[in-house]
This record gives structure tokens, C-alpha cells and sequence, in this order.
């Protein structure tokens, strides 16, 4: 795609320095920019490199004043990184604007799908599936029986919806993303063989919910799970069975979620977290990266390690932990001092 740099102005509310006519067709650092590309420039540390870069436009604050020439057409904006993340934002919805029914596909006789949709090749919609407009389900892309899903949603390439699964507006799964598979439930029997509990329940997405690539959504075992509105969740996290996440929390990559634990709104929770099942976290707390959650948390809570503690407990304990070595060797040697004082006194 191609645009010119007055067309990137009139969507950014932006004033050109230079040639409006100027085309872009691809998106750089402004270190590497090249001939026909598009850059910005916020960080002042970088400035030297709009003199040096040869990308064909660049994206700038109001503020700048060249201190010599500028062979880029300048493209000025009130804030360059907010506009640089609007434009992307208005390319990527442009370049995945696709439209139709791509064949082979398979669409139940009893499933509703609403106007402006796209479905990819190969394509499973099963019975009785209630779909809204502007959906998007890319190839290779699974939606169970008696799948309910808003608007304006995108599944992309190998998504998996099992069967039963409620769905809300404005939502985005990656690709690989499984909801609603059985949650790891099993029973042993009297021969102590495990047998699998079946899973009835479902699961709830709410509006505004972005799902990272290979990510698992286990289905309740009865009553649902829930990922409540505006959730973000990483790469590769796991949600287990009956788990409720609060509004507004983000989660990062290989994070995993034990059954029926319910955590609060607005939490951050950081990269290979782990979280035993049945407890209850608040809301607005911060869980650092590779922290063990095993017991209730209060709301505003900041904690970190494994089993994890407060943030200011935790950085005490690690300043006496790493210098244990020293301490060691320091009782060693006034343990000998005071062998070698009662062999003398004797």
C-alpha cells in the first residue's frame, strides 16, 4: 500500500514540511530508514539521525527546528509518538481489511452471520453459531456449536472456539488461541487409574478482550469462566477452569492460572507468574515477573518472588541473600577465632 504524505497529514490532523506528494509504502526506524519509507521522530537523543536518515517522510513534534536541512518530508504533529501509534493502528486495520467467503469453507445451514464478514479457506462454523457484523475468521479457524460472538472480532489463522463459548465486541484472538477446552480435571478410581471429569461449563469473553498467540482458555467444569472486559492477556499464558479475571487486568507471556482463582481489576501481572487455584487476588496490584502467588492478596498489593512477598520485604531479603557467601565466610572465621581462643585458654 502506498500513501502519500498529505493523505498521512489529513489522518493525523499533521501540517507538511516538504512535498506533499511524497509516497510512502513501508514503515522504518529512522536510524534505517530508507527511499520510499516512513518515520517519526519524539525522542530527542535521536534528533542527529533526521539529517542522516533517508526515509522519504518523517513524523515530528511541532516543536522541531531543523538546525540544517532536512532532505525528509516533514510531517508535523502536536505529539509524534502518539501519532506514529495512531497511523500504525490505521495501517493495521488497513492492511487486514479483507472482505467475503474464501473456498473450501464450512458454514452449519442453522449458523447467523452478520453483514461485512470475512471467512477465510477452510473455516469451520458449527450449528447454531450467532455471529455480528465485521467479523473476521481467518483459514484454518475452528468456531464450535452454539458459539456466540459480537462485533467487530477477528480470529486469526488456526484460532479454536470449542462449543458454548459467549464472546463480546471489539475482541481479538491471535493465532493458535484455544477457548474452551477441558479444564485438567481428573478423579482417581478405587484401582487408582485417574479418570477425566467432564467439563459442562463454559467460557465468557467480555467486550474489548485481546488474546496473545497459543494461549488456552479452559472451559469451567460447571458455570463458566470469565475474562472480563478489556483484559489483555501475552503469548502462551494458561487460564484454567473457572477462573475470573477482573476488568482491565494485563497479563505477560507463560503466565498460568490455576482453577477457580479470581483475581481482581485493573492488575498487572508479570511474565512466568505462577498462580495456585482457589484464591482470591484484589484489585490494582502489581505481581512481578516469576513470583509464586499461593495465597489470598489484598487490594494495591506489590509483591514479587516465589513463594511471593511485598516488593520492599523482598528487595531486604534478596540484599541479605546475595550476600550470603560473605556473611558465611565471616562466621566461619570468628568461629575459628574462637576455637583457636579456647584451645589457648586451655
Amino acid at each position: 500500500m502506498k500513501f502519500t504524505a498529505k493523505q498521512i497529514a489529513d489522518i493525523l490532523e499533521g501540517e507538511i514540511v516538504g512535498n506533499p506528494n511524497q509516497e510512502v509504502s513501508t514503515i522504518s526506524k529512522i536510524e534505517e530508514g530508507e527511499k520510499g519509507s516512513l518515520t517519526f521522530l519524539s525522542n530527542p537523543k535521536y534528533n542527529p539521525f533526521i539529517y542522516t536518515t533517508n526515509a522519504s517522510a518523517v513524523i515530528v513534534n511541532k516543536s522541531f527546528i531543523p538546525e540544517k536541512e532536512v532532505t525528509a518530508t516533514l510531517i508535523k504533529v502536536k505529539n509524534a509518538y502518539k501519532s506514529f501509534s495512531k497511523l500504525l493502528e490505521f495501517y493495521n486495520e488497513a492492511k487486514n481489511n479483507k472482505s467475503g467467503r474464501e473456498e473450501p469453507h464450512f458454514i452449519a445451514k442453522s449458523a447467523k452471520i452478520g453483514k461485512e464478514e470475512y471467512i477465510g479457506a477452510f473455516a469451520y462454523i458449527g450449528e447454531n453459531v450467532s455471529i455480528g457484523k465485521n467479523v473476521k475468521i481467518y483459514p484454518n479457524s475452528y468456531i464450535g456449536d452454539n458459539v456466540t460472538i459480537g462485533d467487530n472480532c477477528t480470529f486469526f489463522s488456526g484460532v479454536k472456539i470449542y462449543s458454548d463459548t459467549i464472546i463480546g465486541n471489539n475482541c481479538k484472538f491471535h493465532s493458535g488461541v484455544i477457548v474452551g477446552s477441558d479444564g485438567f480435571g481428573f478423579a482417581p478410581d478405587d484401582k487408582g487409574e485417574y479418570k477425566a471429569i467432564p467439563h459442562i461449563g463454559n467460557v465468557i469473553i467480555e467486550d474489548n478482550v485481546d488474546i496473545g498467540a497459543a494461549t488456552t482458555i479452559d472451559r469451567a467444569t460447571f458455570g463458566a469462566t470469565i475474562i472480563r472486559k478489556g483484559v489483555k492477556l501475552d503469548n502462551q499464558i494458561q487460564i484454567a477452569h473457572n477462573v475470573v479475571i477482573g476488568k482491565n487486568t494485563v497479563i505477560a507471556s507463560q503466565t498460568g492460572v490455576a482453577g477457580s482463582t479470581k483475581i481482581g481489576e485493573n492488575c498487572m501481572i508479570g511474565g512466568q507468574v505462577g498462580i495456585v487455584g482457589h484464591l482470591t487476588l484484589g484489585n490494582n496490584l502489581k505481581i512481578q515477573a516469576q513470583s509464586g502467588i499461593s495465597k489470598n492478596l489484598k487490594d494495591g498489593e506489590k509483591v514479587q518472588g516465589s513463594p511471593a512477598m511485598s516488593y520492599s520485604d523482598y528487595f531486604k531479603s534478596y540484599a541479605l541473600f546475595k550476600n550470603l557467601p560473605k556473611i558465611a565466610k565471616v562466621v566461619n572465621n570468628i568461629e575459628k577465632e574462637l576455637k583457636t581462643q579456647n584451645i589457648s585458654n586451655e
